[in-house]
């Protein structure tokens, strides 16, 4: 979810639109899409569930992370809703944040940034030099995030229902490959959220990003061209 926003919509790959729902508004949200589309039928999916309207459009309701499965809709809502702990970590270039989230509320956080310079348009040894320097210097920004994963994210591994990660997937990936964080590997979800570079207010807005429910939509009267 884009940060700052509470639902957003943007084209899915291959048709169609995701839509991102606070959970407290997924029952509002079903509703309206029955009422637009007619009553739907429900199958379960390894997703969450699949809503299929008379007139052809389905909504694909995308269990959030650290939420059980359902097998209806108000089993959904219920789940979505519920308060679960969930871990964050948030890395982009020299920033990292982590944080535990106990359903809506932040209750631990830390942020830390450290200098990496940007990119030059300089040639030669200097440039060569630059770019070592570059590196060491986001190699030791890497090797803070880990620390503090480890001091702050690691301990609390048994009571999260999920670790939600943000910002580039290679930073966060170099992050949980430390042999200690693997507990916290294992609890990583297949979403990644979209944020800027990490502050605490970013970590703030993270969690109800993490806890949004993905929706994707397809419409065939709305996705098909018309000539």
């Amino acid at each position: 979810m884009p940060y700052g926003r509470r639902m957003s919509s943007r084209p899915a790959a291959g048709g169609g639109r995701w839509v991102e729902v606070d959970p407290a508004r997924v029952a509002r949200w079903v509703e309206g899409f029955a009422d637009r589309h007619g009553p739907p039928s429900t199958t379960v999916e390894d997703y969450g569930l699949l809503l299929a309207a008379p007139d052809g459009a389905t909504a694909e309701l995308h269990t959030p992370p650290g939420a059980p499965a359902s097998v209806d809709v108000p089993g959904f809502v219920a789940a979505a809703g519920a308060p679960r702990r969930l871990g964050l970590l948030l890395a982009r270039k020299g920033a990292v944040a982590v944080g535990v989230a106990d359903g809506t509320e932040l209750v631990v956080s830390k942020v830390d940034t450290r200098y990496v310079q940007g990119r030059t348009a300089a040639g030669g040894w200097s440039q060569q030099r630059f770019a070592r320097r570059r590196d060491n210097q986001a190699k030791a920004a890497l090797g803070d995030a880990v620390e503090l994963a480890v001091r702050l994210l690691l301990p609390a591994a048994a009571t999260l229902a999920a670790l939600v990660c943000g910002g580039d997937r290679r930073a966060v990936d170099t992050v949980l490959a430390d042999r200690r964080l693997a507990p916290l590997a294992a609890l990583r979800a297949d979403r990644l959220l979209d944020v800027p570079e990490p502050r605490h207010a970013v970590l703030v807005a993270a969690v109800g990003a993490a806890r949004a429910v993905h929706v994707l939509v397809r419409d065939p009267e709305r996705d098909t061209p018309t000539g």
